[in-house]
């Protein structure tokens, strides 16, 4: 008898999971989302660019909608004028006569669905990567794999630092911002490790130069995507504001950036 009883309760529990369960989640409508990145790699023209325009998408929807049709220029203090191009209907803009000036301002213009929005920023220098040191024994269980990109802090100038670390196996590149406030004219580092990484790996380090602007912006983006707070594309806690504004419907702001930075590569081979 005890036995017919569980068995009833097991039936019961699983076909109790079958039902199926609608979540009613609130939409709004969907804003411009602004991918302006203009990267001057060392030893390079620096004269193709690229901006990437999109639309925000409810959180369960596959595919991020490009958004086509939009003017796009970048104009710099002396009144030079930088159109982009899209790309098919990608919402990829592109421009192949771009002059990358460090310490340059430059305003970046968005005519999109009769809205202009803009943003300001200046392009920022960065030291080279100096050397990489591996270290074999790293983690919790000291059998990762930890990699330092040391690259030395110009004295008296205040700077801030973007590091991206792109690995040619399955995982999200991990991204750092790093400022010099306690660490001035000092050789310094940048730090990547990932569980599964093995020798032979191969590693792209990049590191950007920023602004104090975009190192906040990045900061409070990195915080809210921590592994306490869930990954860095699922949806934040809240909505963090880039530089653009739009100038016509401020209500109606767009999310994103605008940066420009020279940038330094290396191509690291693990060990």
């Amino acid at each position: 008898m005890k036995k017919i009883a569980v068995l009833l309760v097991f039936v019961l529990l699983f076909s109790n999971c079958e039902d199926k369960v609608d979540v009613d989640l609130n939409t709004t409508e969907p804003r411009l989302v602004i991918e302006a990145f203009i990267n001057w790699f060392k030893d390079t023209p620096g004269n193709e660019q690229s901006i990437k325009l999109s639309l925000s998408a409810p959180f369960f929807d596959e595919t991020v909608p490009p958004a086509n049709g939009a003017a796009v220029f970048i104009s710099d203090s002396n009144n030079n004028i930088y159109n982009f191009t899209e790309d098919g209907l990608t919402g990829i803009y592109k421009n192949n006569n771009f002059s990358p000036i460090i310490d340059e301002t430059y305003t970046l213009t968005i005519v999109y669905n009769g809205e202009t929005y803009t943003g300001t920023e200046t392009l920022k220098s960065v030291v080279p990567i100096d050397y990489i040191e591996q270290n074999n024994d790293g983690g919790f269980t000291g059998e990762d794999i930890e990699l330092k990109a040391f690259y030395t802090d110009p004295a008296n100038i205040e700077n801030y630092y973007f590091f991206e670390f792109i690995s040619d196996i399955p995982v999200i590149p991990t991204l750092e911002v790093y400022d010099d406030e306690f660490t001035d004219g000092n050789q310094i580092f940048g730090f990547y490790t990932e569980e599964d990484l093995e020798s032979g790996d191969i590693v792209t380090i990049r590191n950007y130069g920023i602004s104090q602007r975009f190192y906040e912006f990045m900061f409070i983006l990195l915080q809210q995507g921590s592994e306490e707070n869930g990954g860095p594309f699922e949806t934040q806690p809240t909505t963090v504001r880039g530089n653009c504004i739009n100038t016509t419907n401020p209500s109606n702001y767009p999310l994103g950036y605008f940066r420009l930075s020279e940038v330094d590569e290396l191509v690291y081979t693990v060990e």
